[in-house]
Parts: C-alpha cells; structure tokens; sequence
C-alpha cells in the first residue's frame, strides 16, 4: 500500500506544474514535434566508429550538430534527456544507392513515324541529363520506412532505363527542411533496354555506350576549341545527353552501374576499361568470384541488401528424381554462395558499402542478420553502413561516424547489430529526433514473473519527493498491474489499472490514467529493470517528464 508521506500534496504540485509546462516528452516518428534543437543522451553504450566504443557515455546534440561525445560531456540546461541506460548507439546508417521517395519519370510519347533502330534518346531510355532531385519527396512513406530502420542519409538514384540520370545526396530529416546534401553525385546506370527499340539487347547496349561517350568526348573538345580558337570552326549544337557526360569524363563524378551478377559486372568492367571512367558497381547480389577483377580495376563496390527466397532451397525432395536432387542441391549451394558473398568480399579485403535498391524494408534487419551468421563480421557490417558508405560518397568529413562537429545522425537499438531480437527505438537525422513504439502485444511471460509482486516507487518532482507502489501479477496467463495514487483532487486514495504492459526481460513501459480539472490524463512509465530494482521515468503527453525509481519488496518465508 502506499504510504501517505505527503503524497497528495506533491502529486498535485507536479501535476500542476505539468499542466503549466510545455516539455518535449512522447513517442514520435514524424520528427515534427521539435520543441528544443538540443538533446542529451546520457550513460548509453556509444559505438563512435566500426571498432570503437565508449562505454557509459553521453552524446550532446545541439542545432542538428554532436557537440560533445565523452563519459564527462556537461549536459546543457535547455537539453531533452533521453537515458541511454542498456541502449547501444550507432552512427546513423548511410545506403550508398537507394530510391526512396523517388517517382518516374512520364513515359517519353513515341513520335509519328520513328524508326525503332533509330528512335530519340528519351524514348530509347537515354536520359543522363535528368536530375533525381527533380523526382523526389522526402514525404514518401519509403523514407519513413526505410528512417526506421535507422537509414540517416541516401544516396538516390533516377528510376528508369540504360541511362536515367544524375544521383544525389539526401537526408532523411523533417519533411521541411530542403534535405539535400549534394545533387549530381554520379551518372547511373544499368543493363536495361527498351523492348522492340535499339539497342534493345545488351550487345546493342554496350555498342550505344560507346557511341554516346565517344561522342560526348569529340564534342567536349570541339567546345573547347570553339572557345579557345573560334575562328573557322563551326558552333556546337546542344545536346543535354552527350553534355551530361562531360562531368564523368572530366573524372569530377563516377558512372554508378548497376550489375546484379557476374556477367553485368564483366561488361561494366570491359567498358570501363575501353572508355576510362571512374567506376561504381552497385547492386551486386553475386560477384564475389571476382574480386581480383575489381581489385584491378579498382572500382568501388555497393553490395545488395536484398536476399533471395529461401523457400526454394528448403524444398522437401524426399521422392524426387536423382536428377531433381541434383538440381536441388545446385540450388541450395547458389543460395548459401549469395548468403556468404559480403563475408567473402570481406576476406578479399576489399571494402563496400550497401545498397538498398530492390530490397524490402522489412527484411533489413533479418538480411543482415542471416549475413552475419554466415561469416560476415559485425564491425565489417556496420562499416558498410556508415564509415564505407561515407568515404565512397566522399562524406566522411562529416558524416559516417559519431564525432563532434559531425552531422547529428544516429541509431539507437536495444541491444548490438546482429542479434535477433534487437530493436530500434530512436533515429536522430539531421538532428530531429524520431522515436518508434515498440510492439505491446508482446510480453516475455518467462522473465515477466520476475515482476509478480510489490514494488517501492519514489518520484522525483519539482514539488518533492513522491511515493507509493505497484503491483504485479499474472493473471488468465496475461501480465497485470495497478498502481495506488493519492487522487489529485484530494479524495484520498485512488488504484489505477495498468494498461498497454510491455516488458521484455530489460525495459519495463505501462501506462495508467488520473483526472486533473476533469481531464483525462495518461501517465506513460517507461524505464529498465536490473534484478529487482527499476529505473525510469513518469511523463504525460506535451506536459513533462520526471524519473522514477523503484525497489521490490522481498516476499516474506515462513
């Protein structure tokens, strides 16, 4: 039962006080709910880079910005705090080649009367003259999917055919900021062609890439020596297609190709060799067979994040044919082969990063996951998607790693990449803060019993300390609770249900109602418990947030 220790008194000072303020305080994934741009994330796990970690330590943000990182940092007076107790803290992940919140282009209309072997550059797919930045919404619910699994930054590439246009760098922040970071980051490309139009097939392809970028080259200096020399020399015409090469041939940005397998990433390669350009290989899902060939050309690497089925290499064959056997075990093998290919590139000792294009936002985690089971280490994993992804985007100066002055990026998870039941609770992006619930339903009811019982709270408030308790027990197979509350409105006494209970082993959250001036409110309780002692903190939607601790009172043996 709770004790009377001037409860009442100092519940209705903190509820009045609540009432009176205006304190960030509740779960938010819009990100709109900014009331100060500076945050403490204090005794938290912080893993700075791949490799490094301070432990117990607190991360300020200010003005979208780290501006201290240490076991020491001075928290501001003006900053939200967020405990970090039991989290772990990562720098916020960077896809290397991705298209979320990007639309198409309209079909380009087919004129009267083309020659399918000659048709206009739109129309056959040859658009590098098209800016994504043109085509992308930071709105689209495939931003907030992909922010959710701790995706910070994107590079975005143009949907479309063999050549649909120029990349670009944003970031995933609030939905009015401009979020770019740079446009024109590298000239996509892939082995996709117009069906009943040249070039039609990849052969047709490889000669059109000649074509245009022996062109562009023979065009770039005719332009020169139209400006140097003039005299006698006939005006260039303009032509947006072959003028969008001119940056790739100059060697200011890469050709970013797309080569899902082995035989795409060869004729990528044989062009590059040909022509001479700074070369990307996005999108891999298999190559790792030819790491000497990348080694040598010394092209960058962006692997896949999208996994195959696996349903096809767990088929039950028990009365199939030897032959079907044969053909099954063939299929297992090139699974196993795609699920070990980042581990293999790892030994190889060639870096990459990750690429999110074809991959489902739900299976993130559970890919990476399976590619760490399968060899991949964990800090080569997380180097992918921060430290890796940021020096191939030449972004490292300022982002892909937790350091002062860096851009406020972060992923804040439950527990260390690569296990199964960790989760993501935070995601900071160009410094707004997006919060995600967890899921309620679920309850660990093996470690919920170590809740059953009577527990001590004591609450620190404006108005004093505060007192009572809370019990658990578990009833019809269901976790339940009620806590008593001297009544605000001064009848004594009150028990309030515990409702939307979620405990997993560490954090225990609930939430439970009082009326203040006939209005409902909802007081949310979220903290971590260690053995028998719990640690967290009350708060009430746009009112405030204040700890809470609490002890477990020892049943008694006769």
């Amino acid at each position: 039962m709770i004790k009377r220790q001037n409860t009442l008194k100092l519940l209705m000072v903190w509820i009045c006080l609540l009432l009176g303020q205006s304190v960030y305080s509740q779960s938010d994934y819009t990100g709109k709910r900014r009331v100060t741009g500076t945050y403490a994330i204090t005794n938290a796990t912080i893993i700075t880079s791949p490799g490094k970690t301070i432990d117990h330590g607190t991360i300020i943000i200010k003005d979208g910005l780290f501006e201290k990182i240490g076991t020491n940092a001075k928290i501001p007076v003006d900053a939200q705090i967020i405990p970090g107790d039991s989290l772990m803290i990562y720098p916020g992940f960077i896809d290397a080649l991705g298209e979320q919140g990007v639309s198409a282009p309209e079909e380009a209309q087919k004129p009267e009367g083309m020659d399918p072997s000659n048709p206009p550059n739109d129309v056959a797919g040859i658009t590098p003259e098209l800016q994504v930045l043109d085509y992308w919404d930071v709105n689209d619910h495939n931003v907030q999917e992909w922010r959710k699994n701790g995706f910070t930054i994107s590079q975005i590439a143009p949907k479309g055919l063999m050549l649909p246009g120029k990349t670009a760098l944003v970031v995933f922040g609030h939905e009015k900021s401009s979020n770019y970071l740079l446009s024109e980051t590298g000239l996509f490309a892939q082995f996709k062609t117009p069906r009943g139009l040249y070039p039609g097939t990849t052969l047709g392809l490889m000669a059109k890439w000649r074509e245009l970028y022996k062109n562009a080259k023979l065009r770039q200096e005719h332009g020169k020596m139209f400006t140097t020399e003039g005299n006698g020399l006939a005006r260039p015409q303009n032509d947006p297609s072959l003028e969008a090469f001119y940056p790739v041939i100059n060697q200011e940005i890469p050709v970013i190709f797309k080569t899902k397998n082995e035989l795409e990433i060869r004729r990528a390669l044989r062009l590059q060799n040909e022509l001479g350009f700074e070369l990307v290989l996005a999108g891999i899902e298999e190559g790792s067979n030819l790491t000497d060939e990348i080694k040598a050309a010394n092209a960058a690497v962006i692997l896949s994040l999208d996994l195959p089925d696996p349903k096809a290499s767990k088929a039950a064959l028990e009365e199939a044919t030897a032959e079907a056997k044969k053909s099954q075990e063939r299929v297992v093998a090139a699974y196993n082969e795609v699920l070990m290919q980042a581990a293999n590139f790892e030994k190889a000792g060639i870096t990459f990063a990750f690429s999110t294009q074809d991959a489902k936002s739900a299976d993130f985690m559970k890919n990476l996951n399976l590619m760490i089971s399968n060899g991949l280490s964990e800090e080569a994993a997380l180097a992918a998607l921060t430290i890796n992804a940021a020096e191939l985007l030449g972004i490292s100066r300022y982002a892909g790693s937790i350091a002062e002055g860096n851009l406020a990026n972060l992923v804040i998870t439950t527990d260390k990449l690569g296990l199964e039941e960790t989760k993501i609770k935070y995601v900071f992006a160009d410094g707004y803060l997006f919060e995600y619930e967890e899921d309620h339903s679920k309850i660990n009811m093996a470690k919920a019993k170590a809740l059953v019982g009577t527990w001590n709270y004591e609450s620190k408030t404006p108005g004093g300390t505060s007192k009572g308790n809370i019990k658990f027990e578990i009833s019809d197979k269901e976790l339940q609770g009620e806590i008593l509350v001297d009544d605000p409105e001064g009848s004594g006494q009150v028990s309030r249900k515990l409702k939307d209970i979620h405990f997993d082993g560490k954090e225990l959250s609930f939430t439970f109602s009082i009326m203040v001036r006939e209005e409902k409110l909802i007081v949310h309780t979220k903290g971590i418990v260690k053995e028998n002692e719990f640690e967290g903190d009350f708060s009430i939607k746009d009112k405030g947030k204040y700890s809470i601790t609490a002890s477990k009172v020892p049943e008694l043996e006769f």
